[in-house]
């Protein structure tokens, strides 16, 4: 089949600081304990409008940075902006490889779900639980889309996800991500980290960290973005869109013009376009 891809210019960033009347619109629940580990507490933070008359959708923002750095303070602006529209949004911290390896970090993206489907948060939150969305940028695009392709059938129980907006995500890890000389670092040591492997020939772990080989006709609708000319190679997200679309997977894919990565394309245009795909996707899950 033809693949359908939408490229676009990147205009004016998203402002790093938002209106304080905006700011002053929300209510912030931050350092919340979504999972434990022994004496391990993964944290989040939350925020969500402080008038609503109904129960409202969730998103998840994973932040990104190889799999071994990141903070989810990187997120707060998105979360924000997403919970001035009406959103609850939560940016969550998970474990990094530095600490713990491949399948650690996804194990904290589902525990952060099945922490918004619990009846406590649903009930004190007015959460939907059976409307809960995914965001994630570079590594986070990555965690994201594996959130919403593990496992089959209903997206709104278990850690199931009901949408996902990837951005500059990483697909296919079964072979060496060779980056672009924009990137400062050896990303394929990155990779082998998150992966807990010496080597790709003969990783176990590398394909089911590989959002490409879990794609099946009950996934959830994907918006995935990237940068013509980032160090991620696009190759990534043109593989996830093909394996999306080959099994009758909702997937929009938009294409930046330049070299921006992760959150850096989120202008006000790629914004508009993120909440219009969350408004519209996660509205048929009734």
């Amino acid at each position: 089949f033809l693949m359908t891809v939408t490229t676009v210019m990147a205009q004016k960033l998203v402002p790093t600081q938002l209106p304080d009347a905006l700011v002053a619109s929300l209510e912030s629940h931050p350092d919340l304990t979504y999972a434990r580990y022994v004496e391990r507490e993964m944290k989040l933070d939350l925020y969500r409008p402080k008038e609503q008359s109904r129960a409202l959708t969730a998103i998840v923002c994973i932040h990104g940075g190889g799999w071994y750095k990141g903070e989810r303070s990187s997120m707060t602006t998105l979360a924000r902006a997403l919970a001035s529209r009406g959103y609850v949004a939560v940016t969550i911290s998970y474990r990094l490889s530095g600490e713990a390896k491949f399948p650690a970090a996804i194990q904290d993206c589902k525990a952060a779900v099945r922490w918004l489907r619990a009846p406590e948060q649903v009930s004190r939150l007015d959460i939907d639980p059976a409307r809960i969305g995914a965001f994630g940028a570079s590594a986070g695009g990555n965690l994201a889309a594996l959130l919403a392709l593990d496992g089959t059938g209903d997206w709104g129980t278990g850690t199931r996800v009901a949408a996902v907006v990837d951005m500059s995500g990483l697909s296919d890890l079964r072979e060496p991500i060779e980056a672009s000389s924009l990137y400062r670092g050896d990303f394929v040591r990155a990779q082998l980290d998150f992966l807990g492997c010496a080597a790709l020939t003969e990783c176990a772990t590398a394909a089911a960290a590989s959002p490409v080989t879990l794609v099946d006709a009950t996934d959830p609708p994907f918006l995935v973005t990237h940068s013509l000319d980032e160090f991620i190679p696009i190759a990534q997200s043109d593989a996830l869109v093909t394996a999306l679309r080959g099994a009758d997977v909702a997937a929009t894919y938009l294409t930046v013009e330049g070299d921006l990565h992760g959150v850096s394309i989120l202008d006000d245009a790629m914004a508009a376009r993120v909440v219009e795909f969350f408004r519209a996707t996660l509205a048929l899950v009734e």
